[in-house]
């Protein structure tokens, strides 16, 4: 959780200064700032937490594995 508290602090900040070199408009740095870094985090949350059960092998990779070493 540390992790994705530590990206949307810079994604807040990337945010804003874009939204803000585009516009020139603080306002509209500011809403971009909380709106799109708001919802990029929380997608990003649940992205790391599908990376992790993906990042896995497959249980049967790990059976076949395990019977190779063991008839060794």
């Amino acid at each position: 959780m540390r992790k994705t508290l530590s990206f949307a602090a810079i994604h807040f900040g990337v945010a804003f200064s874009v939204a803000y070199a585009f516009t020139g408009s603080v306002l509209v740095g500011g809403a971009m700032a909380l709106v799109e870094p708001a919802i990029n985090t929380v997608v990003f949350y649940f992205h790391d937490k599908a990376w992790g059960k993906w990042d896995k092998p497959p249980r049967r990779l790990l059976d076949d594995a395990g019977s190779m070493v063991a008839n060794a």
